[in-house]
């Protein structure tokens, strides 16, 4: 199992140092932060990115005590053949105030920008630092301030590519209608997982240990997902969306991985959607010893219906981890894309997420999984990649498989209550439950 070439384009160690006498303004408007300015950059063919820029106040060929890293740009091997052997030009501009757009215009001022020109040749292969030092801010493309500039702003920046080879799959069809998983390379699709989607209302978490538990804070839930009829004298069950799972085997048919719903998706109370505050969950599930019934819990993955001006599906995964006797979560992701146009499922981390006092640190380095999500109501068919580093044999990468079709079908599930599921995702017997 190969994986495909791909690079990142990396721009880190962030800095900006201002004439003297010179300081932003403080006034309204400003980033709610310490750090008052921030730089966009730009690269063709590929959507922009934003950091904050933190003030470096040593002298002139001094170095930053601290920098920031943008979240840099993804190089597939489609873009490394367009770009490589000829200049690239990576653009930052840098402004002062606050970040975003208000009215349709951006809401920060320029200060000035640089252009650096990059050569992609060979960055699939091996490391390439491009620049590392400080660049003076102004319409030249490239200005060393080695020597003395006088009353210029400075921008400190670091920028360099390094190999993210990453194995790619893609689901023959969507989740729910059991498809086969192809391996990519190149223009060779070779199946390597087969899916078999059920739903069940009669089982929440028949895929579990029977002495398995997960701790979480949400009280909500232990509670029991029954509601009382108009009389009271009788129980019935309430609407929810449960017993959905996806089991991954691999070519021999052996089962490689699964996802299963441990938390039925509902809608709160006096709505038909599920909320934030009630999030529906699915436990990812890894083979645990000989037996074919036994697993063990890998990841927890929430998801949920953001209200706002952007109607969203959002969502949070973390590691389950031993820690004594008990397993605790690892926060890994947590964000929210667009309902109507859907998005990329993505585990990136440039450093690892700080934890509190006596809590372990996540164990997150760099890119380790993205995945495409459609909107809802769209044919659905999840292109996914795994960083190389993160796969040490087949069912390592049937785990990320069955998150992404996780995230996938929750798109499904946090489908409003007052609107019907496709018949793959309902009871055979009650498809009632899901409108």
């Amino acid at each position: 199992m190969d994986p495909c070439p791909f690079a990142r384009l990396i721009i880190e160690s962030l800095a900006l140092q201002l004439p003297m006498g010179s300081k932003p303004s403080a006034g309204a408007g400003v980033h709610p932060s310490s750090t008052p300015c921030y730089c966009k950059i730009t690269l063709k063919g590929f959507p922009s990115q934003t950091a904050l820029l933190p003030l470096c106040s040593g002298g002139e060929n001094s170095l930053p005590e601290s920098g920031t890293c943008a979240p840099g740009f993804h190089l597939d091997p489609v873009a490394l053949r367009r770009m490589s052997g000829r200049p690239i030009s990576v653009r930052v501009c840098v402004y002062s105030g606050r970040m975003g757009q208000t009215c349709g215009m951006s809401s920060g001022k320029l200060l000035g920008s640089v252009n650096l020109c990059v050569d992609l040749k060979g960055a699939e292969a091996n490391p390439i630092v491009f620049h590392s030092g400080w660049m003076r801010l102004g319409k030249e493309e490239k200005r060393s301030v080695e020597k003395n500039t006088g009353d210029h702003a400075k921008l400190h920046l670091s920028v360099r590519t390094e190999p993210d080879p990453r194995f790619v799959f893609q689901f023959g069809g969507e989740p729910e209608c059991s498809p086969v998983v192809y391996q990519i390379q190149g223009n060779i699709r070779q199946p390597v997982f087969s899916c078999k989607f059920s739903a069940d209302r009669n089982s929440r978490s028949r895929s579990l240990p029977a002495n398995f538990a997960i701790s979480n804070n949400n009280s909500n839930n232990n509670r029991k997902w029954m509601v009382r009829s108009l009389s009271g004298d009788n129980l019935k069950p309430a609407r929810e969306r449960k017993g959905w799972m996806i089991m991954i085997y691999d070519l021999s048919g052996s089962p490689v991985a699964a996802a299963s719903v441990i938390t039925p998706f509902v809608p709160s109370p006096g709505t038909d959607r599920v909320s934030r505050s009630n999030p529906g969950a699915w436990l990812i599930l890894r083979p645990h010893g000989s037996h074919v019934n036994n697993w063990k819990p890998w990841g927890r993955l929430e998801a949920w219906r953001e209200r706002g001006p952007v109607d969203g599906l959002g969502y949070k995964f973390e590691l389950v981890t031993e820690n004594g006797p008990t397993r605790t979560g690892i926060p890994i992701a947590e964000a929210t894309m667009s309902i109507k146009k859907g998005g990329q499922f993505c585990i990136d981390k440039r450093e690892p997420i700080p934890g509190e006092a006596g809590m372990v640190r996540s164990p997150v380095r760099g890119f380790v999984m993205g995945s495409t999500v459609e909107g809802e109501g769209k044919v659905s068919k999840p292109l996914v990649q795994v960083g190389m580093q993160h796969v040490t044999c087949m069912a390592d990468a049937a785990l990320f498989v069955a998150l992404s079709a996780a995230i996938d079908l929750s798109m499904d599930a946090c489908r409003l209550f007052s609107q019907k599921l496709r018949k793959e995702l309902c009871y055979d017997d009650q498809h009632d439950l899901f409108t």
